[in-house]
């Protein structure tokens, strides 16, 4: 629907009236011209102008039109659009993937076949990202070295390519676990402090960095940032031997998995630890951080606004235009 701003502009449209009507009519002298015979000229009025009739001069029409767009556009018309629920956050939600060479162990299933970990992490986590749309999620990839490969953005299909298309042990072959909580916490404490989230993701322990893991769950414990941490792997995986069947052997491929540091650094920050041994538990893990970290609060409205006063102050100065370039009436001989 359309809204004037400030409607009491209409107020003005009879002034030109009342200033016609109120002030006295200018008065001024001309000289006479002379001439011999005044039937030599034969003065036409332009088609429209007043004659027999009382008919009102079309230069008048146009100005009283130009008048009413002015007066128009100085009323500030604008159209308000349909009402419009946004979604509101204030999570700032950070992804640790760890991505060095343990992360190539093929001990889990997705769609019926045999894949390493990380394939079934993109596959999980990727529509985990694409479930939080309102907040902002950034990634940081982490092995010997920890990087920040999208910052916190609204721009989850970035953030998913960037995770899907990331290789096993593009960041090294080891684990700085520590590394990559501090990374996260650096960005994330520039965010406000409502809800900042690290969701850490490893199957190994913390074999090399700066910082050690602990120490960076304190840093993070000071900066209000809650850390889930997540420890994905198979419990056991049959390994074959080169007897094929006979001598194959049941092996525990996640046996390096450090579960009290991942425990302690949930625990230290408020958060929580999750064992994933497959792609089913991997899924329900990341729909229970859901619950816990909702998307939405209250929702926002807003309605769209979209000015319109240039209509009317274009069809005044059009107009106008026209007022100037024709001339007033035709004088032939």
């Amino acid at each position: 629907m359309i809204e004037w701003i400030w409607p009491w502009m209409f107020a003005l449209l009879p002034l030109p009236l009342l200033i016609r009507y109120l002030m006295p009519p200018a008065r001024h002298e001309q000289a006479a011209l002379t001439v011999p015979n005044i039937h030599t000229f034969q003065i036409k009025e332009v088609a429209g102008a007043t004659g027999d009739g009382g008919q009102i001069p079309w230069r008048a029409i146009l100005l009283v039109l130009a008048w009413v767009g002015l007066v128009s556009a100085s009323a500030r018309p604008q159209w308000i659009g349909d009402a419009i629920s946004l979604p509101t956050t204030g999570r700032d939600l950070m992804l640790a993937v760890d991505i060095s060479g343990s992360m190539g162990t093929e001990d889990m299933q997705l769609g019926g076949q045999l894949v390493d970990r990380l394939v079934v992490v993109k596959a999980v986590v990727s529509q985990f990202v694409e479930a939080r749309q309102g907040d902002r999620v950034g990634l940081i990839l982490f092995g010997t070295n920890a990087y920040v490969q999208a910052p916190l953005t609204f721009d989850l299909t970035s953030v998913n390519r960037l995770l899907i298309e990331a290789p096993v042990g593009i960041a090294g072959g080891k684990t700085a676990i520590g590394d990559a909580i501090g990374l996260a916490v650096k960005r994330l404490k520039q965010r406000p402090e409502s809800q900042r989230v690290l969701i850490l993701l490893t199957d190994g322990a913390s074999n090399v960095g700066a910082v050690a893991p602990r120490k960076a769950a304190e840093l993070a414990q000071l900066e209000n940032v809650t850390i889930y941490t997540i420890g994905v792997g198979a419990d056991e995986m049959r390994m074959p031997s080169v007897f094929g069947a006979l001598g194959s052997r049941i092996v525990n491929p996640s046996v390096e998995l450090d579960e009290d540091t991942l425990k302690a650094i949930a625990d230290l920050t408020n958060g929580r630890y999750f064992r994933a041994q497959n792609t089913e538990k991997l899924a329900e893990i990341y729909q229970l951080i859901e619950e816990l970290e909702p998307i939405e609060q209250d929702p926002e409205t807003y309605r769209p606004v979209v000015a319109l006063y240039f209509w009317p102050l274009t069809f005044a100065w059009i107009t106008l235009c026209v007022l100037l370039v024709a001339p007033p009436r035709l004088v032939s001989v």
